[in-house]
């Protein structure tokens, strides 16, 4: 059975490693119910606003299994959260969902809108949690296993055990994988992502660009 493994918050504090001088990126499990907002998790904060955050990237998303994959390769362990994921899931592939793909956990639901890019503060995160952080952007991206961003389609409350029940999948075979490969390093991808209802903004510009440039 999927479930909610950890539910993780965190403030937007001061953050020398990052690029406007805070971030929101140390996440923190916590105890019990937490409400869903349209815009995220209560107690949690975006540092960097005009990147991260909003409608399609309310919640951010990581599996349990690809955090202990990531354990080993660096040879230290790595908590809930570190990844600055809200949710910390188990028993899910969460690379293999397809965009659009609807999760229903606790009273809330959601929806599979985009992947996370990694970035410089990602890397330079790392390096502060004592990580070997070399390359560590293009090491992160060349697995293809980013995580998913949720949208909010019903607000409610999640907690750490809640089952993660998937309610739909559009059956188009766009993946989260799919759909990163497409935007970072694979461009011939493009045009899959418009099998995408409600494909981001964001994606639907790239897409369109390499369209005028083909």
């Amino acid at each position: 059975m999927a479930t909610l493994h950890s539910v993780n918050v965190g403030l937007d504090r001061d953050a020398p490693y990052a690029n406007l001088g805070h971030s929101g990126m140390d996440k923190r499990p916590v105890a019990g119910r937490v409400a869903v907002r349209t815009l995220g998790l209560d107690g949690d904060q975006v540092g960097d606003v005009k990147h991260h955050g909003g409608v399609d990237q309310a919640v951010y998303v990581f599996a349990r299994e690809d955090l202990d994959w990531w354990a080993d390769e660096l040879g230290r362990e790595i908590r809930d959260g570190m990844f600055a994921e809200n949710l910390t899931t188990r028993g899910i592939d969460v690379n293999e969902a397809e965009v659009g793909e609807r999760w229903a956990i606790g009273s809330a639901v959601f929806e599979v809108a985009s992947v996370r890019i990694p970035c410089n503060d990602f890397k330079g995160w790392m390096r502060v949690g004592g990580y070997d952080n070399r390359a560590w952007v293009k090491r992160f991206g060349a697995i293809g296993r980013p995580g998913p961003y949720l949208r909010v389609l019903v607000e409610g409350e999640i907690g750490a055990g809640d089952e993660i029940a998937v309610v739909h999948r559009p059956g188009h075979g766009v993946t989260v994988t799919t759909m990163y490969r497409a935007l970072t390093t694979e461009a011939d991808l493009l045009p899959e992502l418009l099998r995408v209802e409600g494909l981001v903004a964001e994606a639907r510009a790239k897409v369109e660009k390499h369209a005028t440039r083909a």
